[in-house]
């Protein structure tokens, strides 16, 4: 799959920089942070288990291909695709569809075929290849759900005589804002026999059925407290907190009621700016002692 497509690996490799990225800022504040590690897989033992964070990773990992291999289409840097012409002519709110519509069907294409194609492998029928493939999908299905449509006014000063729009994938931030809240509000699901083939299920029958746009995950997630490397589990020693704080992110939650330690810090700021003509900014340093509370 990747030597028959060796001009889209660099786009792979921004989306997966991007899906890590991304996956740090929505868990910034939480026990697991989704750190990082230098072996594979890259998130560690976590994403092997089929908890609800696996979830996230697999969705945002999925979004993120997607996401870079349609903007790479629209920015021309790929031979096999560029921009979406299915989109033209006149819409029914009057305006012209014109200039370059990101090419998001490509892209959600490339994804399925790239990065389904280890869980189809294992055989689909798998328990964990189903909530992987589902995930897989959920996340590229937030791109799809927050499709945006940019436009441009034409006319004598700026009047808006024609405008001609086009169709444009969200911010990323937002894609991973969307796949946070279905990571809060996730289904635990079990493997049942539907027929002839096995699907998964709610597990608990009072909850409605999972839709394609949620995510679902197969056991519950540990408390990510305490350090543990069998399971992969970093713990949250020594991770900074907010004392003022009660939710997930003050130090009685993030510290697990471990207690904190306080030091005094010097933090160097740049401070005093002002502009000068033409064209700099000029800036004083100035330093001040804050209070840095990290779990025991």
């Amino acid at each position: 799959m990747c030597k028959r497509n060796l001009e889209v690996m660099d786009s792979v490799r921004r989306g997966a920089q991007l899906a890590i990225e991304e996956c740090q800022y929505q868990f910034r504040n939480r026990r697991w942070n989704c750190s990082t590690l230098d072996s594979l897989p890259v998130f560690g033992k976590v994403v092997t288990q089929g908890t609800r964070e696996a979830a996230f990773v697999y969705a945002i990992s999925s979004a993120g291909v997607a996401f870079a291999v349609t903007r790479a289409c629209s920015s021309g840097e790929l031979e096999k695709c560029g921009c979406d012409r299915t989109v033209h002519g006149v819409s029914p709110q009057g305006f012209q569809w014109s200039g370059c519509s990101d090419n998001i069907a490509y892209g959600v294409a490339f994804s399925q075929s790239f990065v389904d194609v280890r869980e189809r492998s294992k055989g689909a029928s798998s328990s964990r290849a189903l909530m992987n493939l589902h995930n897989n999908e959920a996340g590229r299905k937030a791109i799809l759900t927050h499709m945006r449509v940019e436009c441009k006014c034409h006319g004598v000063s700026g009047s808006c005589e024609v405008k001609t729009c086009w169709r444009a994938v969200p911010p990323f931030r937002q894609v991973g804002h969307a796949l946070k809240e279905k990571f809060d509000g996730a289904t635990e699901v079990e493997p049942r026999r539907v027929g002839s083939s096995r699907a998964l299920v709610p597990r608990n029958a009072q909850f409605k059925p999972h839709t394609d746009e949620d995510l679902v995950y197969l056991e519950p997630s540990p408390d990510f407290c305490e350090q543990d490397m069998r399971s992969g589990v970093l713990g949250t020693r020594g991770r900074t907190c907010n004392k003022t704080s009660k939710a997930i992110d003050g130090c009685e939650l993030l510290c697990c009621g471990r207690g904190f330690h306080t030091a005094l810090v010097e933090l160097a700021e740049r401070c005093s700016c002002k502009f000068h003509w033409c064209c700099f900014v000029k800036c004083r340093q100035c330093h001040r002692l804050v209070e840095l509370h990290t779990c025991r």
